[in-house]
């Protein structure tokens, strides 16, 4: 049991931003989130799971929808309605705990992202819940199947939804976790594109093994790599790198990057001309809310499951999507997949092929 203290949590944050392959909400949300909490004297205590009880109550509190900068049509669309004062992932905690009638004694992040993975901590710290050290991904993902909880057989429901108007539901049933990516998203587009979720709510006997464990000390220690390289002026994309044992894919600057906001997803693709030993060639990413898909100068290059990370080298800042400026100079690189993502099921839930694409995962790492 560890108290987290401010930097500790800039660090996690940090950490999982880079995991969080351009996805994963807002790093700048969620620092702003742990910031307030901790004006108001909230703590954050990260648990592993054998410091709680078999019969204890675990939640997953998330944030669902695109991750597209605002529009001005969307902010008249909705300019009328009230905004709720409480951060509606709070509000969905306490209105699952009334419809189980139990407490919940912890939280575990849905994804490693700057803003999803700030959220749970978040209404763990003001709830008064333990912050467990695991999560369903080990990155970020973006359809509500995509977790380890799926892959085990997790029951998703109960599911409590709170929009910022203050408008609440409790899905008690869904047929499968695909519906309830169909019906979770449809409420988050007439939502402004975001809604809180609170779901996978179970006891620790029954989570403990279908999660990744350690997930949030693996953040943490990206993070800390990240940091210390910055501090002192060396290679932030190779330190990081040899932290998460990954892959330097290409290095080069941005030509084109079109995207939409499409059924409640941010999908777009970014080009890149090669600088220095890649001068010469192109590469290209797919992203649906998280880097998906890479092509270098036309061919499969690297897909999910494993990680397709960026960092912008003048800024020395992690890239989330659709973020990107032509010109902007960056470091591309691979960390690899957790090992549940390369089993049948795992690549058959979060492979190419589940995204359309007729190939086969080879790992880069």
């Amino acid at each position: 049991m560890r108290k987290l203290e401010r930097q500790d949590l800039i660090d996690i944050l940090y950490g999982c931003t880079i995991l969080g392959t351009g996805g994963g909400g807002s790093l700048e949300r969620g620092i702003y989130q742990i910031e307030e909490a901790l004006k108001l004297k909230k703590e954050f205590i990260l648990v592993d799971f054998s410091e709680l009880e078999d019969n204890d109550l675990i939640a997953t509190p998330y944030s669902c929808g695109a991750i597209s900068p605002e529009t001005e049509e969307e902010r008249r669309k909705y300019e009328k309605l009230p905004i709720i004062d409480e951060v509606p992932h709070v509000v969905a905690l306490r209105e699952m705990e009334k419809h189980l009638g139990r407490d919940v004694k912890a939280v575990i992040s849905t994804e490693l992202g700057g803003g999803n993975t700030a959220v749970a901590f978040y209404s763990g710290a003001m709830s008064g819940k333990y912050i467990v050290d695991a999560d369903p991904a080990g990155r970020s993902v973006p359809e509500l199947q995509h977790t380890t909880y799926y892959l085990n057989d997790v029951n998703i429901a109960p599911i409590s939804l709170v929009n910022q108007f203050g408008e609440s539901a409790i899905i008690t049933n869904v047929v499968n976790d695909f519906r309830a990516e169909s019906l979770v998203r449809a409420l988050a587009v007439v939502s402004k594109n975001s809604i809180a979720v609170v779901d996978h709510v179970n006891t620790v006997k029954n989570l403990k093994n279908t999660v990744i464990k350690g997930a949030i000390t693996y953040s943490w220690d990206i993070g800390k790599a990240f940091r210390l390289a910055k501090e002192s002026g060396t290679d932030v994309s190779a330190a990081v790198i040899e932290a998460g044992k990954g892959k330097e894919l290409f290095k080069g600057t941005v030509i084109e990057n079109n995207w939409g906001t499409i059924d409640g997803f941010t999908i777009g693709d970014v080009k890149f001309k090669g600088e220095k030993e890649y001068s010469g060639s192109e590469y290209k990413i797919w992203y649906k809310n998280e880097n998906i898909i890479a092509w270098k100068n036309g061919e499969y290059h690297a897909t999910v499951p494993d990680l397709i990370c960026i960092i912008d080298e003048n800024t020395k800042e992690p890239v989330l999507n659709p973020n990107y400026s032509n010109g902007m100079e960056v470091t591309i690189f691979a960390l690899p997949a957790a090992a549940e993502w390369t089993s049948d099921k795992g690549l058959e839930t979060f492979g190419p092929k589940s995204f359309g694409h007729d190939i086969n995962w080879v790992p880069v790492v």
